[in-house]
């Protein structure tokens, strides 16, 4: 197993006062499903795979897992361009005085919405997938966009993004202080516009609107589940600045409003700023600073989204922490399935729930945890994989080479 590093799994169940939950009515499944009518308007539209592992389900000792697979979203390889298309939509929309379901992709498109909006500037801060999408809603609608990537991006991630006719550069910041860079610049600009999928205080209409867009997938999952004849008992849902998270949690939270699954919030030990609030346990949100080196580089954010803490702090059951190899090992099983399962291609970001499942249900030094979320026998558990091998020499190091984080590969002193 590639945990030789000794880093352990931290958790903490959800202990904080809870707020007025003023939130969690923008994730209605009414909003939601006005951006899942948004998206189906766009001819690149199509229900990403609920993937039912039974074998794995089994070995693991669980009653059924599902995986939302997200790397079949748009042909990008991940579920971020939900949420940019939606909020780009929401602000053309709002600019005309229409309705967001007065501007399909049709509406979006067409020479007469050009001539009557003209062309604004969309800015964003990316670890890769968010920006991507942004810049490909950007692009198909004829408007343009500015990309700020953090030290440490990769090439092929700003190439994937440079390729949809963005201007886009990486800076020698971390992701947070990339998101007030672009936001200084957007403010600085003639229509220029902020996309981020964070929000803060007097920034949080915009991050509200992506969040609703990441609520097709829950709503897509959540009729998937049905037609299964599936109702999920527990949910893990990976976070950075928690606008996912707090997408997912929010919908099943309305949902099922009156027995809600157990849902998880999962992030990465370098950039654990959810874990760190809710270990606080006083309501208010702890900021993580510093370069956040982790393989998971769409979850290495250190500032929670205002919007969704509120949400997470009131209908999240736990928050764990998790070094890289957790990530590394869901990639790996993912990739190498067992019986008659399907393989999913899962990028860092995206199997670290995987990865926290297998370890809940095979390590006796996580059994308390397992123990207190009540994982066992008759659990039902959904699982998002929110990237694919967005990375493609990252996803090689990993499941060829043994990569269990940013450290040196472990083969690396061996002698030929």
């Amino acid at each position: 197993m590639c945990n030789s590093q000794g880093a352990s799994i931290k958790w903490t169940l959800n202990h904080i006062p809870k707020s007025d939950d003023k939130q969690l009515p923008n994730m209605s499944l009414k909003e939601m499903k006005k951006a899942s009518d948004f998206h189906k308007s766009f001819p690149q539209y199509s229900v990403t795979p609920l993937t039912r592992l039974s074998s794995l389900a089994e070995y693991l000792g669980l009653k059924r897992l599902y995986v939302k697979d997200e790397s079949y979203r748009f042909g990008l390889n991940a579920f971020k361009v939900l949420g940019g298309s939606y909020a780009i939509a929401r602000h053309i929309a709002q600019e005309l005085g229409k309705d967001v379901s007065q501007v399909p992709y049709n509406v979006l498109t067409s020479k007469h919405l050009k001539d009557e909006f003209g062309q604004a500037t969309f800015f964003t801060a990316t670890d890769g997938n968010h920006g991507r999408g942004v810049a490909w809603a950007a692009n198909k609608l004829g408007q343009k966009c500015v990309v700020r990537m953090p030290k440490g991006t990769t090439q092929t991630r700003l190439q994937n993004i440079a390729k949809e006719n963005a201007t886009v550069t990486i800076e020698n910041l971390n992701y947070d202080d990339c998101v007030r860079m672009a936001a200084r610049e957007a403010s600085e600009t003639t229509r220029g516009i902020m996309v981020q999928d964070t929000a803060w205080e007097g920034y949080e209409e915009i991050p509200t609107w992506i969040m609703q867009g990441y609520g097709t997938l829950a709503m897509e999952a959540d009729q998937q589940l049905s037609a299964d004849g599936s109702r999920p008992t527990h949910i893990f849902i990976q976070a950075g600045v928690g606008s996912l998270a707090g997408a997912v949690i929010g919908y099943f939270a309305n949902r099922f409003r009156e027995n809600p699954p157990v849902m998880v919030v999962v992030e990465a030990k370098a950039a654990d700023c959810l874990y760190q609030s809710a270990m606080q346990a006083d309501g208010t949100r702890v900021n993580v600073t510093g370069d956040m080196l982790t393989i998971m580089a769409g979850l290495a954010c250190g500032e929670p989204n205002t919007v969704s803490w509120d949400i997470l702090r009131n209908h999240a059951d736990a928050f764990v922490s998790c070094p890289d190899w957790v990530s590394a090992n869901g990639t790996r099983i993912y990739g190498a399935p067992i019986g008659n399962d399907e393989r999913v291609i899962s990028g860092e970001s995206g199997s670290v729930t995987l990865g926290l499942v297998h370890a809940l249900m095979t390590n006796p030094q996580y059994e308390e945890l397992k123990n207190a979320l009540k994982l066992n026998s008759g659990s039902e558990v959904l699982l998002v994989s929110s990237e694919g091998d967005t990375d493609p020499e990252r996803y090689r190091e990993i499941t060829w080479e043994g990569l269990c984080g940013t450290e040196k590969k472990p083969f690396a002193d061996l002698e030929s």
